[in-house]
C-alpha cells in the first residue's frame, strides 16, 4: 500500500505543529505531513519576493518532488510572535500566500489553514 503525503508550510511555533498535522491528516487523508517551517511564514509568503521565499519554495518543491503530495497547506496562527497582527490580517496574508504558492506551478492543490486561540485548526474557504 502506498503512503500518502501532504506538505504543510507552517510557522516554527511548536504550539501549532500538532493541530496542523492532525487536521491535515484527517481532512486530507494523508498518512504523513512534510513540514516546511519558518517564523511568521504567512507574512513572508504574502510579501515581496525575497531570499526567504526562495528558500521556502526550494523546500516545498523538494517535498512535492519526493513525496508527490496532493495538497500543500499554508498555515497562519493566533499569537504569532514573528507576525503579531490581527486574525483578519493573517487571513488576508494566508490567502495572498496561497496565490504565491500557486504561481510555483507545483501541480497540487493549495489550501489555507488558520489555528485559533484554542489551538484548533480551521480550513479557509
Amino acid at each position: 500500500m502506498k503512503n500518502t503525503f501532504a506538505t504543510c508550510i507552517n510557522c516554527i511555533d511548536g504550539r501549532v505543529q500538532l493541530p496542523a498535522i492532525n487536521f491535515i491528516k484527517k481532512s486530507f487523508k494523508a498518512d504523513f505531513v512534510d513540514m516546511v517551517t519558518y517564523p511568521g511564514v504567512d507574512k513572508i509568503l504574502s510579501g515581496k519576493n525575497s531570499k526567504d521565499i526562495i528558500s521556502i519554495k526550494k523546500k516545498v518543491k523538494l517535498s512535492v518532488k519526493v513525496h508527490n503530495p496532493e495538497v500543500v497547506i499554508i498555515v497562519g496562527h493566533y499569537d504569532c510572535l514573528a507576525n503579531p497582527v490581527t486574525k483578519a490580517v493573517h487571513i488576508k496574508q494566508i490567502k495572498s500566500s496561497i496565490k504565491t504558492i500557486q504561481k510555483w506551478n507545483l501541480d497540487v492543490n493549495v489550501k489555507g489553514l488558520w489555528i485559533d486561540s484554542s489551538w484548533q485548526a480551521h480550513r479557509l474557504k
